[in-house]
């Protein structure tokens, strides 16, 4: 879900992502922590996933196939990954790190990335229908495979909750990452 700018919407983007994001960090945290008692797991994880998915789209996406880098950018989980390191540290112990910790890298993420997000999130009018920059590029730049339900999305069930319907999918996916951090912690601790 975090790969075309189009694509990183309100409801779904920040609602599945950090629930991914948070598994291989939960597992390497686990072992820097019990071996080494390094508070650093989550954010060497993540800061390795990013620079691994910039090379990727740089050269398998800009140079390769011309897409702009407007278009490509990966998503930053550094923020919930720092939160998530530091309150390992300051707690001690995996269970008040997965409540909060857990819960603060999915609060982070879509804040975390606001600053790059914001401006394809401008309205704009396109032949006389209300759009946001994101979409237009989406229309204007085809690619294969293009789900074009996410055009729709802001119009579903979560739009009930007064408008803010990232604040919503953000604590859900809050309490996503809470368990997903304790059964990729359980991982780390088999493997």
């Amino acid at each position: 879900w975090d790969f075309w700018l189009d694509w990183k919407d309100r409801e779904f983007w920040p609602t599945f992502t950090p629930v991914l994001l948070i598994t291989f960090p939960a597992a390497v945290q686990y072992v820097l922590w019990t071996y080494f008692r390094l508070p650093i797991g989550a954010t060497l994880c993540c800061l390795g996933l990013v620079i691994g998915e910039w090379i990727v789209r740089i050269h398998g996406f800009h140079i390769w196939a011309w897409f702009p880098f407007t278009l490509i950018w990966p998503a930053t989980m550094l923020p919930g990954a720092i939160a998530l390191d530091l309150v390992l540290l300051l707690s001690g112990n995996f269970i008040m790190t997965g409540i909060f910790g857990g819960m603060l890298f999915a609060l982070l993420f879509y804040p975390g990335n606001w600053p790059m997000l914001a401006a394809y999130r401008l309205p704009l009018e396109h032949i006389g229908s209300l759009l946001t920059v994101g979409d237009m590029i989406g229309y204007v730049y085809p690619r294969s495979s293009m789900p074009e339900y996410l055009r729709i999305i802001e119009r579903g069930t979560l739009r009930t909750f007064g408008g803010h319907s990232a604040v919503v999918s953000a604590f859900f996916s809050g309490f996503m990452c809470i368990l997903m951090y304790y059964v990729w912690w359980y991982f780390g601790k088999l493997y």
